[in-house]
């Protein structure tokens, strides 16, 4: 059975991935700091815990588990945390990456899948983004995913990596099973931010503008549901298995969802209200981020079968109330 190690693979994302890389016939070993993830999360393979910028600790981790290959999630996500402290995201994001990079090329594994972002295109010009729209990230979140593809380039040229980075668009949804989903502290995303609002009305959603250019005001999103994320990994993994892959890909589903639409999907899955706010637009917000995925889908033929809006709100909330039945418990 081959082994990849999975940075950051006990969180939201990466748990998923790991789950669906088992299921493909792969023993994931998680590597986490358990910063932001939760060993709770970890069910498919060992967790080694350590920080991405410990050479020496990834070099332990490499010898005593010899990975084919590396799935990296591990970094600092807050777009907002990015503006208001940068110094943390670049010695995450991009300070840990290079270590992790370094690590591999010690330990002679030359494939890697990285977790990037749409981040990276900044102010849409287009009103699909393709992969060859201009790379113009407006915050240092999305700067310092953009300074690793470019590593990721480099690496591929003078050292022969292999590597393929997925931007994603917005990740969203749990595993239909309940065997793991989003648990961040503190909640930034739209969907457990709306769950959250309807089983604590003191806590209403806040809705960050609402004069937009779009059809009712507020901003739109392409939701890609993270069991379909999660298989976007495996197929990229087993692409480099194969031979050389392009450098990046986008995972969305080329449909768009306001946050009013997202709100309504909320209530039809809970028949609850979303107890809302009003605020003002958030500085960098476009109005509108939606994926062309036509490249994705003729490179390893990925499809998105749980990504419709219902679905993902779904297992969001069987997801949360379980999540609240524990915690009562």
């Amino acid at each position: 059975m081959k082994r990849v190690l999975v940075t950051g693979g006990a969180g939201f994302i990466g748990s998923h991935t790991c789950k669906a890389l088992a299921q493909a016939g792969y023993e994931p070993i998680v590597y986490d700091d358990l910063s932001a993830g939760y060993s709770k999360l970890v069910k498919w393979g060992p967790l080694a815990e350590g920080d991405t910028r410990d050479v020496h600790r990834l070099g332990d981790v490499f010898r005593r588990y010899r990975p084919s290959a590396v799935v990296h999630f591990a970094a600092r996500i807050a777009v907002g945390e990015s503006v208001t402290d940068p110094a943390s995201h670049y010695s995450t994001n991009v300070t840990g990456t290079l270590t992790v990079l370094e690590a591999m090329r010690a330990a002679g594994v030359d494939q890697i899948v990285f977790s990037s972002s749409a981040a990276v295109y900044g102010i849409p010009q287009t009103e699909l983004v393709a992969e060859s729209h201009a790379l113009a990230p407006i915050n240092p979140y999305g700067r310092t995913k953009l300074i690793v593809e470019q590593a990721l380039a480099d690496f591929s040229g003078a050292y022969g990596l292999r590597s393929l980075a997925l931007r994603y668009f917005n990740a969203a949804g749990a595993d239909p099973e309940g065997d793991t989903g989003e648990l961040h502290n503190p909640e930034t995303h739209l969907i457990p931010l709306a769950l959250d609002a309807v089983t604590r009305p003191d806590r209403p959603l806040t809705v960050f503008g609402q004069d937009y250019l779009t059809p009712d005001g507020t901003c739109v999103r392409d939701y890609v549901h993270v069991s379909d994320l999660a298989q976007a990994h495996v197929l990229a993994l087993k692409l480099l298995e194969s031979g050389e892959a392009p450098l990046a890909l986008n995972v969305g589903t080329g449909r768009g969802y306001s946050v009013r639409e997202v709100i309504g999907a909320v209530e039809r899955v809970t028949n609850c209200r979303v107890p809302c706010r009003y605020g003002d637009r958030r500085s960098g917000d476009p109005a509108v981020l939606v994926s062309d995925s036509r490249t994705i889908r003729q490179t390893f033929g990925w499809l998105p079968v749980r990504s419709d809006i219902d679905t993902i709100v779904r297992t969001a909330y069987e997801w949360h109330r379980k999540q609240t039945t524990i915690a009562r418990d």
